[in-house]
C-alpha cells in the first residue's frame, strides 16, 4: 500500500479554529480522491507495519478541516479486526438526539492535530443520533455508542471549531468524573 500524500495540521494552525461550510452535492473528483486518500491513511496508520515504516500516529478519525480543507466533511475508520476496517463517510453531519448519560475514554481522548499528551477527560455523550449524507449525496441516519459516539462527537466538534483540548477543564482536568462512566 503507498501511503496517501496528507499532511495533518497541527493545533496551532488558526484554521482548525475555523467553522467548516456546508458541502454541496455532487462532490467533485478531488473531494471523492481526498475522502478516500484520508480513509486509506488512517487504516495504514492502525496497522503496526505501516505505521512504524512511514512514522505515523495511529487514528481513526479525520475531518477536512485538519488537512486544511474546511467543509463539513470527516471520515473515521474503525479497525473491526486485524486489518479489516468499517469505513465511515460523513458529510454535513447533524446531531439529532443524544443521551443523558455521560461517558469518557479512560486513557484519554487523542487527535491527528494534538502532539502532545493532555491530562483530563473529555465528557462525552454515550449515544447519539446523527444525520448526514454519503459521498453520493444519499441522506442517512446513524445511531452511534461508546467508543463511536466520542469518535463522532471528536469529529464534529472539528467541524465547529473546537479541539477536545478546549473540553478538558483547565484547573481541574478530572472534574465531574464521578458523575460520568469510564470507557
Amino acid at each position: 500500500m503507498e501511503l496517501p500524500n496528507i499532511k495533518i495540521l497541527d493545533e496551532k494552525n488558526k484554521i482548525l479554529r475555523t467553522i467548516s461550510k456546508e458541502v454541496k452535492f455532487p462532490l467533485d473528483k478531488d473531494t471523492k480522491k481526498m475522502i478516500t486518500d484520508a480513509l486509506v491513511y488512517l487504516e495504514m496508520s492502525q496497522i503496526p507495519e505501516y505505521s512504524e515504516k512511514y512514522d505515523l500516529r495511529p487514528g481513526m478519525g479525520l475531518s477536512f478541516v485538519q488537512i486544511g480543507i474546511p467543509k463539513r466533511i470527516f471520515v473515521i475508520s474503525e479497525e473491526i479486526e486485524d486489518g479489516k476496517f468499517n469505513r465511515y463517510v460523513v458529510i454535513n453531519p447533524k446531531i439529532i438526539s443524544k443521551s443523558e448519560e455521560l461517558i469518557y475514554v479512560g486513557e484519554g481522548e487523542g487527535c491527528l492535530s494534538v502532539n502532545r499528551e493532555v491530562e483530563g477527560i473529555v465528557p462525552r455523550c454515550a449515544r447519539i443520533t446523527v444525520d448526514a449524507f454519503d459521498e453520493n449525496g444519499e441522506e442517512y441516519t446513524i445511531r452511534v455508542r461508546e467508543d463511536m459516539a466520542v469518535a463522532f462527537q471528536h469529529e464534529i466538534d472539528h467541524l465547529n471549531g473546537i479541539l477536545f483540548v478546549d473540553k478538558i477543564d483547565k484547573k481541574n482536568p478530572y472534574k465531574n468524573k464521578e458523575f460520568m462512566r469510564e470507557i
